[in-house]
């Protein structure tokens, strides 16, 4: 992958900081130093212990730049967001991912309403009508979600940029208002996902940086790496809510990320994939299998905008 640090120049610039002393106080490598120049990999530690020194986020120090593998769904995505174009795959996106994603967790919002919002920022609802505010908010939230996630799609998965996501989907809701909810960090309190029993809260940092820290030094990846990591972000469920939800937009990240078709579970898909997760260790097949179903029905969008990728999984 390419990367361009001009980022972490900029910083360094800014903040009257010698790249020298920032490699002294870091104890950064003359070959570390070398690579920023030649614009080469830095591990993504070394990139995080810079940026909590600088104080500031992966994102603004350096850019990870598309190269061949990267979709036409991503540069498409990325240039219709930024011009703030309507009516294209990015905003068909927008509706379809922030209504299957927020339905299937209970939200009572209708397609349209989602849509209504969407495009214009309002909320049309018949007298007869009652919606629930936070429905409203987290619909929104969301929407600013695929945002983010399409800004950092190329970007390592990190746990600042994991807890970013959850900040943004719950931030303002009845749920933020609680004190040990934790918005835009890791749960406080013990919960449980299906009847299943997930990781203690105390214990939650420690799987997250494992299962973090075993991805990222995968060598190459397949679509299966990117199910499984979700299945595992499932048992672990961080966040005291929302964990679903940000699973899915994880995944979808990282789709793009390693040019895959991205997948998104609708109603229609819901029981299969509660099923498929939590059956993962008996039978991979049943999550893989509703996750390809789900890949289906989003190339059904981008062949509605002549979308074309280059990497699809096999069906089983």
């Amino acid at each position: 992958m390419a990367i361009n640090y001009n980022g972490l120049f900029k910083q360094l610039k800014e903040k009257n900081i010698k790249l020298s002393k920032m490699s002294d106080d870091l104890a950064l490598s003359s070959a570390i130093r070398a690579k920023f120049k030649k614009g080469d990999y830095v591990s993504l530690k070394t990139l995080e212990s810079i940026c909590k020194y600088l104080g500031v986020k992966l994102g603004e120090v350096v850019d990870f730049e598309a190269n061949s593998h990267h979709s036409e769904l991503y540069s498409r995505l990325k240039e219709e967001m930024e011009h703030k174009i309507m009516g294209g795959i990015y905003h068909e996106t927008q509706i379809l991912l922030t209504y299957n994603s927020n339905h299937i967790e209970g939200s009572m919002l209708s397609f349209d309403q989602t849509r209504y919002i969407f495009e214009t920022n309002t909320i049309g609802v018949d007298e007869k009508e009652s919606v629930n505010v936070d429905d409203i908010i987290e619909t929104q939230n969301h929407f600013r979600c695929i945002d983010y996630m399409i800004k950092t799609a190329l970007e390592p998965l990190t746990e600042t940029l994991i807890k970013d996501l959850h900040k943004i989907l719950k931030t303002g809701t009845s749920d933020a208002t609680l004190d040990w909810f934790s918005v835009g960090d890791y749960k406080k309190r013990a919960n449980m996902v299906g009847g299943q029993v997930t990781v203690k809260p105390s214990e939650v940092s420690a799987e997250m940086a494992k299962l973090i820290g075993l991805y990222e030094n995968k060598d190459s990846y397949s679509f299966e790496d990117i199910v499984a990591f979700h299945y595992t972000f499932e048992c672990i469920h961080p966040f005291q809510d929302g964990n679903g939800r940000v699973g899915r937009l994880i995944a979808f990240k990282e789709c793009l990320r390693h040019g895959f078709v991205p997948f998104t579970i609708d109603e229609n898909l819901k029981m299969f994939y509660y099923r498929g997760l939590k059956k993962w260790n008996e039978e991979k097949g049943y999550l893989l299998d509703t996750c390809l179903t789900g890949q289906d029905k989003y190339k059904k969008l981008l062949d509605r905008f002549d979308v074309l990728e280059e990497k699809s999984e096999e069906r089983l």
